[in-house]
């Protein structure tokens, strides 16, 4: 079966914008790439139900959010002064779309209109800073939902997991916020499927923190796992995280180690170290688990290729299949 797949870019050197490819699922073969939509730094993409797509966007030198219909057909741009976003999500629930601004500090929610547009509904600033010489002002780097509805967000910046509660119109109220170790640079959250609990990918410091979910927004650390090997000093930087449907793996990429880094949980939801697996290629912004689950696509934002590995359902354990399909720019994929 040959299912398309989507590769957000930085356009900086080599790339035009969103990309689209062929992936067979039985063998787990890349092939046919070709341009969806010309975008400055398509940096981040997600689908809704309706197969319309959200992406990081920019406009006349000003950046936001750009829609898409399914053949590429722009929607509209939805920008303001300043840098793009670095992260966009569906709430299919209540039409809406959010995103967090790097640059800004700040969350951003759109009302979805009726043929996928957007139109601006609210926006927060995030204030304060860290330790660290890269968090010397607010960095909102995810904007997402839990699983009983609430917006999360991470704040690289600040340290700082904070939970809003969305009123019908997108309106932000916040509810709880949870610090981080200091300096350790939230990046990306997931939760688990199966357990109350979240997985928490710090960017500065290397590590992710598994954290007890009460279910109505606040957050308790549980665990903190290193995400490299022990003796790597040089410089590594996190970035994606992703959890297998049946609950038992979780894996995460590493710049700087180029690695795909393999934990299984354990009956209490906590993590330990399966694997390093090396991704052969350079800075592995994003990666992907196939939706049956058999493969994994890795991404590399400077060496232009995406490497394909056979995942192990059982072990959860990778095997590398091919390194050498060419993606240019690729910070993200999605089926």
């Amino acid at each position: 079966m040959i299912e398309t797949i989507y590769f957000g870019t930085y356009t900086r050197r080599l790339s035009q914008g969103i990309y689209q490819a062929d992936f067979d699922t039985e063998t787990g073969q890349l092939s046919n790439l070709k341009l969806f939509a010309a975008e400055p730094s398509p940096t981040y993409l997600a689908f809704d139900q309706e197969n319309h797509l959200y992406t990081v966007g920019s406009k006349d030198g000003q950046g936001g959010i750009a829609a898409y219909q399914t053949d590429g057909t722009l929607l509209n741009h939805v920008v303001t002064e300043g840098a793009p976003h670095c992260y966009v999500a569906v709430d299919e629930n209540r039409s809406l779309v959010y995103g967090a601004n790097y640059h800004k500090g700040q969350i951003l929610v759109y009302k979805r209109k009726e043929d996928g547009s957007l139109e601006l509904a609210d926006t927060v600033q995030h204030s304060g800073h860290g330790p660290h010489e890269n968090q010397a002002s607010p960095h909102v780097h995810f904007t997402d939902l839990t699983p009983d509805q609430y917006l999360v967000t991470c704040d690289l910046g600040t340290d700082e997991v904070t939970t809003y509660d969305v009123n019908p119109e997108g309106k932000l109220n916040k509810l709880t916020t949870y610090n981080c170790s200091p300096g350790a640079g939230a990046r990306h959250l997931v939760f688990h499927n199966h357990y109350k609990i979240a997985y928490l990918i710090c960017e500065l410091n290397s590590t992710i923190e598994v954290l007890i979910y009460d279910g109505v927004g606040a957050f308790e650390k549980m665990q903190v796992i290193s995400t490299l090997p022990e003796g790597f000093n040089d410089f590594n930087g996190t970035a994606a995280i992703r959890l297998s449907q049946d609950g038992k793996y979780l894996y995460a990429s590493n710049r700087g180690h180029d690695s795909i880094v393999v934990y299984t949980i354990l009956a209490d939801g906590s993590l330990e170290l399966l694997e390093f697996v090396p991704t052969n290629g350079k800075t592995p912004r994003d990666f992907i688990l196939s939706p049956d689950q058999e493969f994994l696509i890795a991404v590399h934002q400077d060496s232009d290729n995406a490497t394909v590995f056979k995942r192990n359902s059982d072990t959860g354990r990778l095997a590398e299949l091919s390194n050498d399909f060419h993606v240019p720019e690729a910070v993200c994929v999605t089926f």
